[in-house]
């Protein structure tokens, strides 16, 4: 049997039934090219016949030649009581003019009884006559058998019948779905084996995730004889989601010999999840495993003494073979062999007797007690770095700020900042309002710094996070502030902590321009 296996993505139809998951027509049409550059074999772009939004969609693909994809539209097969011919869901399905079909129907008796309230033998020729008319139309037709590992459990005959329907039809794959994600990884090697054994087709497999199963259930699937596998980028979809193709292709091609993508493309993988994460405005998941930010992140001291004698102590595969990198974390778990990693990371030089490790480790553990969390904030921990090795220079010092807020019935409060810095033997005073405290000082302190370091107009805020460490003090509580800062160049973070939010963002606030013009410091003295 072939080792070849062919990846079929659902986001953009399966996908975007998952909670917060929302792409508009062009949201779809960036993330099919990136699909389509990757190298997946088939696109599934919608359902046609459901929302004005795909057939838009639909449209808009027909101007756009894809290299390496064959697109797909998704739908039922006929009504009850129709022929396909007159059923407006298969015409709006033909007029995307794709070159390849996907055609659900229903395995389990249960579905055609009860949901749609017709009789078996009337749901068998739904299938079969659904199929010949597309094929009739010169399509490739991929046939879904929706719940069907849970209609071979109820009823093995009748699901049998209704995939044998489909291959009668002419049917070009069959692809049998665990729907509701509620079967067992034996169940479905044991069904799968079964049905490649009787049936003379190509079989694909669609797991979904309510049990967490859906990617050991595609593996096991694979090895009992399935060759497509269906699943969506990142895992999204309805209540648990789809498997995660990010995974499939990690497992099946660097673990068990089988062949997705083209080798190279293969460090395209953390690239393309993280585009896909963009695009849907969905936060990554930094566990997510292969290409999450954490997947090759180490942070005790024993793990990372010993990946940098060996990486393959700690790391099951080298991280750059799917296009993510190492990374080693600096907390109150660390040993100086996090230190002189992140130093020589950062580029600075420490002393070579491990003095300068042993002071950084205990004020890093210091400062965690206080509620300080540096594997979070990498902005932060270099300036700490610097200063406790007397590398840093201060580009500027406070003298004093007052932050000011005043409402006034129903309007919305009013805040201004005044601050006084000095640089060198200079010293400015400057005032900006804001929509709050915090931003009113942001203005003010990039106000007053511009006239000295007019690069720092380039540095945007990406997120802004407040998290009280302890509520048991009520208002009073301590809090941790986390600033990411960008510009041109790179995304740094920043952190401040203190019982007084302000002074929190001030500390945070702070760090983020001090790395920037560290950083202008130190480029300007390399070269």
């Amino acid at each position: 049997m072939s080792n070849k296996i062919i990846l079929y993505d659902t986001t953009l139809r399966d996908g975007t039934q998952g909670e917060q998951v929302n792409l508009s027509a062009e949201d779809k049409l960036r993330i099919a090219r990136k699909l389509d550059g990757f190298g997946i074999s088939y696109i599934e772009g919608g359902w046609p016949g459901s929302n004005p939004k795909d057939a838009r969609f639909f449209e808009m693909a027909q101007e756009v030649d894809f290299k390496n994809s064959r697109f797909t539209a998704f739908g039922s097969t006929r009504r009850p009581g129709t022929t396909p011919e007159k059923d407006e869901n298969i015409r709006a399905l033909l007029k995307t003019e794709t070159e390849t079909l996907t055609i659900f129907g229903k395995s389990w008796d249960l579905h055609a009884t009860e949901i749609l309230k017709t009789s078996l033998e009337e749901n068998l020729m739904m299938i079969e006559e659904t199929v010949a008319y597309l094929k009739g139309k010169t399509r490739e037709v991929i046939y879904d058998a929706e719940h069907f590992f849970d209609g071979y459990k109820a009823n093995p005959s009748y699901a049998m019948k209704t995939i044998a329907a489909a291959e009668k039809g002419g049917a070009d794959v069959i692809v049998l779905c665990d729907t509701n994600g509620g079967s067992m990884s034996r169940e479905i090697e044991e069904i799968v084996g079964k049905v490649v054994a009787h049936m003379g087709i190509l079989i694909g497999i669609h797991a979904h995730n309510d049990c967490g199963l859906a990617l050991a259930n595609s593996l096991i699937a694979v090895q009992a004889g399935a060759r497509m596998v269906q699943g969506t980028i990142n895992g999204y979809g309805e209540r648990c989601g789809n498997v995660d193709l990010i995974s499939v292709i990690g497992n099946l091609q660097l673990k068990m010999g089988y062949i997705c993508i083209a080798e190279e493309n293969l460090k395209q993988l953390t690239e393309l999840s993280r585009y896909v994460s963009e695009v849907a405005n969905v936060p990554p998941l930094n566990q997510r495993p292969f290409v999450g930010k954490s997947a090759f992140t180490h942070k005790g001291g024993v793990h990372v003494s010993a990946i940098q004698k060996n990486p393959a102590a700690y790391e099951h595969m080298k991280p750059q073979r799917v296009g993510n990198r190492r990374r080693v974390l600096v907390s109150d778990l660390s040993g100086k062999s996090n230190i002189d990693y992140k130093a020589r990371e950062m580029e600075i030089k420490l002393g070579g007797n491990g003095y300068d490790s042993e002071k950084i480790v205990g004020e890093i553990k210091r400062l965690e007690d206080e509620g300080y969390e540096f594997d979070a904030a990498e902005g932060s921990l270099e300036l700490l770095i610097k200063k406790v090795t007397g590398q840093f220079q201060e580009p500027f010092t406070l003298e004093s700020f007052r932050v000011t807020t005043e409402k006034n019935g129903l309007d919305p409060s009013a805040c201004q900042a005044t601050i006084k810095i000095s640089v060198g033997k200079e010293e400015e005073i400057t005032a900006a309002e804001g929509d709050g405290p915090v931003n009113a000082l942001d203005n003010a302190l990039r106000k007053a710094l511009t006239k000295f370091f007019p690069q720092i107009v380039e540095m945007g805020l990406v997120d802004f996070k407040v998290r009280v460490i302890d509520g048991g003090g009520g208002t009073a509580s301590k809090v941790r502030v986390q600033i990411e800062t960008r510009d041109s160049r790179e995304i740094w973070s920043t952190i401040g902590v203190s019982e007084n939010v302000i002074e929190a963002s001030w500390q945070a606030l702070v760090d983020s321009f001090q790395y920037k013009l560290s950083k202008e410091l130190q480029n300007t003295t390399r070269s």
